[in-house]
Order: C-alpha cells, then sequence, then structure tokens
C-alpha cells in the first residue's frame, strides 16, 4: 500500500502539532507548516516529482490564507487533494472553495476519527482520478497490425472517436522526433544465427 504525503499547515502550534501527531500514527508522511507563506514555498519546493497527494490547510490564518493555499496547490497539482480546516463555516467561504474544487471542508474542532474518515474518503476518490487519468492517456494500438490512432493536439475527438491511424515509425518519429534505426534484440539474433546455421 502506497505511503501518502500531507502536507498540513496551521498558525496555530498546538493544532499543528497534535493532529500532524495523529496524522503520523494512520501511517501517513507528513510534513507541517505553521504559515501559509510557508506551506506555499513547500508546494512549490515539492511539486511535479515529489508532490504532496494531500494538503490539509486552515482556512483562517494570519497573512497568506487557506484559500490561497488552495489556490496555489491548484495551480501546481490538479490531482493532489484538498481539505479545508476552519473554525468559520460561512457559506460564502464553502461557495468559493468548492469554485476552487476543495475535495472537503471540516469545522474545528474536529476529532481525530472524523479527520481519518475524511482523508481515507478524499484518498479513495484519489485513486480513481489517477485510474481515469491513466485510462484517458493510453495508446490505443491496433492488435493486429500495430498501428497507433493518432490524436490531434494530443488529444483524440472523443464524440466520434476520430484520430489518424499511422504505423508506429511515424508515431515514434513524429511524437519523440526521434530517429528509427533497426537492429536485433539479444533473443532474435540468436534465432538469426541458428536459422542461417
Amino acid at each position: 500500500m502506497k505511503r501518502y504525503s500531507i502536507l498540513f499547515v496551521d498558525d496555530e502550534m498546538v493544532i499543528r502539532e497534535t493532529l500532524g501527531a495523529d496524522l503520523a500514527k494512520m501511517g501517513y508522511k507528513v510534513e507541517l507548516a505553521k504559515s501559509g507563506e510557508e506551506a506555499i514555498a513547500l508546494i512549490k519546493k515539492n511539486s511535479g516529482y515529489m508532490q504532496f497527494d494531500m494538503v490539509i490547510t486552515n482556512l483562517m490564518m494570519t497573512g497568506v490564507n487557506g484559500m490561497e493555499v488552495l489556490k496555489e496547490v491548484r495551480n501546481n497539482s490538479s490531482e493532489a487533494m484538498v481539505i479545508l480546516l476552519t473554525g468559520y463555516g460561512g457559506i460564502e467561504t464553502v461557495i468559493d472553495s468548492i469554485r476552487l474544487h476543495v475535495d472537503d471542508y471540516i469545522l474545528k474542532p474536529c476529532k481525530s476519527k472524523d479527520l481519518q474518515f475524511r482523508i481515507k474518503r478524499c484518498f479513495e476518490r484519489y485513486e480513481l482520478k489517477k485510474k481515469v487519468k491513466l485510462y484517458e492517456d493510453m495508446l490505443k494500438v491496433c492488435s493486429l497490425c500495430n498501428k497507433i490512432k493518432e490524436s490531434k493536439d494530443g488529444k483524440e475527438d472523443k464524440q466520434k472517436g476520430k484520430g489518424e491511424w499511422i504505423g508506429w515509425h511515424d508515431y515514434i518519429s513524429n511524437k519523440g522526433d526521434v530517429m528509427i534505426t533497426h537492429c536485433y534484440c539479444p533473443d532474435c539474433l540468436e534465432k538469426a544465427e541458428n536459422e542461417i546455421d
């Protein structure tokens, strides 16, 4: 099972340390940030290769608030899950966070079991999103002739299912700017040598 990484952001030390320790006991890799500014710096530093799987952030913080952290997460990763924690459950804030595609919203004070349930549910959706993306990005190859279905501008016309079927040589040359050369793999070389003998 994958060990998910979580960035936990809260400017209140007691909450940050307590819930951070709870998350670590649950088996997550946890990084703590004491401010929105620190969280954004970590998100930028870790974007791409070492990106966080989830960011849990307090909404109301001095300086950079949780909404700004949410925006930064969305600018750096469409897949990372975000949970907002707040002691203020105003409808306007909820609507704004939904527009920014927040994954969950929890009122403080929250119990550890409550948070654990919400995180588990978010990670179930996270895995589902990754599977959907994997299937969308699959390369279609004909089982008989090995031609590849090429799409326009990297996207296939999903309604019509159109796309030109081209030979794999052309596909690799066009997409990868790679020059193709022919040779033998060790198994085929041995087979060819045996046939010659």
